[in-house]
């Protein structure tokens, strides 16, 4: 067999020289046309979105749920206390429970929710009621002591996927809930 018929003598050489440097020059081309496309075309005007609902960006973002007037998310200035979330909320309703409402004088941090319980009484008196786990919606969930809306979701699957709880100990034992929010919320759930 003959050999291959070669063009340029010592072209290996020239090569190797050679495609690195025009490798580079077309890797500055890319990078250069992809800088110039990425620019907005001078003279267009772009348009101008008006009246969005969306708090200014300044302070602490919170979210206020449960037995408050107007429940929402709320900016908030650096330094409020909880109460003042509730006061920005309306307030309490009367549904709410005095003797489960979040510590009033903390400190707000950005991205916190403050859950205000709902009481269910009769005759005035404020009475404890216990949430069923294999009934509850997420919203009556969210209200336990010890449940944020995630947790409080992850119930609500585990209950539609495998029939429901047979002891309450599984929200640790199967959920990974942790001892000491159990060992609140155990007093607030039933099945």
């Amino acid at each position: 067999m003959r050999n291959a018929i070669r063009l340029i003598p010592g072209g290996r050489r020239v090569l190797l020289v050679a495609l690195p440097v025009v490798i580079g020059v077309g890797a500055l081309a890319a990078t250069y046309v992809y800088a110039q496309s990425n620019r907005p075309a001078t003279g267009v005007q772009l348009p101008i979105v008006q009246n969005l609902d969306v708090p200014p960006p300044s302070g602490l973002l919170v979210d206020v749920i449960g037995a408050v007037n107007h429940p929402g998310l709320y900016r908030m200035k650096r330094g409020d206390r909880v109460y003042d979330a509730i006061a920005a909320a309306g307030g309490l309703t009367g549904q709410a429970d005095p003797t489960r409402l979040p510590n009033l004088a903390g400190r707000l941090k950005d991205g916190e929710q403050i859950k205000v319980p709902f009481a269910r009484s009769t005759g005035g008196a404020v009475v404890i009621t216990r949430t069923n786990l294999n009934t509850a919606t997420v919203e009556e969930l969210e209200v336990v002591p010890g449940f944020t809306s995630a947790f409080a979701q992850e119930v609500i699957d585990y209950r539609t996927n495998f029939g429901g709880f047979q002891n309450i100990r599984e929200l640790v034992e199967v959920l990974g809930m942790s001892e000491a929010a159990f060992v609140i919320a155990r007093r607030y759930v039933t099945l």
